[in-house]
């Protein structure tokens, strides 16, 4: 007799860090419910890092429209099935139009309990969050493989991503040099390793300054090379990563890369890279007072520039020597 199958409709974020914020839920769906069959909706940049997921029916893109007009054509996808549970990350409404057996419908916390970082907020929808689920992607043997050949063998690797979605949170590309360059050097805890470096297509020029700094025998140029999901494959292989609050940041902390998030005109309370090998540094400011000189976090300019190289330098050797005893991961979790 046929197993029978329990359909989840999964909706998460546009934005590529939220997505992967959450992406622990799907595991977690996964292991209490192995029958699970997944329909996942996401944002057309966020989508594909769910491409390997294991009973996956259907990955859906959801562009923004006007007047909201997404939701309806989420909808029409969806109604042809009662499904055994919806997830809705994004909050809308669109659940309560479709026929379910169960709605988990995010709802933003209550001011009352204080800056909540958002696993622990993607927990709550499922009422897990005295038992949270770390984010996680799921790879397949092929996407694995494909990290590998990028990769080749060779010495430990320093991972970076310089760019950011927002000039305001960009760390500048010339002090990533100065630190990849001391990271890898003689004196520095990774000397003669390799330099792997991540970034989109539009973010090549400021990549380009720091592929200066590392002979080009010694780099891992991935930048605008990859999607997102083999991005996250190779992280799994980074000694070190070092990176500004943005997607790749999160993929790097989901992979197990031991990862130094750098953050000023945003909440690492809440946004942070999540992990026991992950940590957060600022500068002297926290995040209050870049909100009351750039209230609406619009402004563009750089505001991360009271971060000095030194107090970042410093962060990323006491992590590299925090973790020197881990492994680095190199498996990958798969469709039986």
């Amino acid at each position: 007799m046929a197993e029978p199958r329990f359909p989840i409709l999964f909706i998460t974020a546009t934005r590529i860090g939220d997505a992967v914020l959450s992406s622990g839920l799907i595991k977690r769906l996964r292991d209490e419910i192995p029958h699970a069959r997944f329909t996942i909706a996401a944002g057309p940049l966020a989508a594909p890092l769910f491409r390997d997921t294991p009973g996956l029916d259907r990955l859906i893109e959801m562009p923004k429209e006007k007047s909201g007009f997404h939701w309806f054509k989420l909808w029409r996808q969806a109604r042809g099935r009662r499904w055994g549970l919806i997830l809705d990350m994004r909050g809308s409404g669109v659940s309560r139009f479709l026929r379910a057996r169960r709605r988990a419908v995010r709802r933003s916390p209550p001011a009352s309990l204080g800056p909540m970082h958002k696993v622990v907020e993607a927990a709550r929808v499922l009422k897990i969050e005295d038992d949270v689920a770390a984010p996680f992607l799921f790879t397949s043997p092929e996407t694995e493989a494909h990290a590998l050949a990028l990769i080749g063998p060779g010495r430990p690797i320093l991972a970076v991503a310089p760019a950011a979605n927002w000039v305001g949170k960009t760390w500048p590309a010339e002090r990533f040099a100065v630190l990849a360059a001391e990271l890898l050097g003689p004196k520095g805890p990774m000397p003669g390793g390799r330099l792997m470096i991540l970034g989109g297509p539009d973010d090549r020029w400021t990549c380009e300054v720091v592929s200066r700094s590392i002979p080009r025998d010694r780099m891992i140029d991935l930048v605008g090379r990859i999607d997102l999901l083999t991005a996250y494959a190779c992280l799994k292989h980074a000694r070190l990563f070092v990176g500004n609050d943005s997607g790749l940041m999160h993929l790097a902390a989901a992979a197990g890369a031991p990862t130094l998030g750098l953050f000023g005109p945003s909440d690492d309370r809440l946004y942070g890279p999540w992990g026991p090998n992950a940590r957060a540094v600022r500068g002297p400011r926290e995040f209050e007072a870049f909100v009351r000189m750039d209230p609406t976090l619009s402004n563009q300019v750089c505001h991360m520039l009271d971060l000095p190289i030194d107090w970042v330098s410093r962060a990323a050797r006491r992590l590299y020597a925090e973790t020197e005893a881990q492994p680095i991961e190199t498996t990958a979790e798969t469709e039986p």
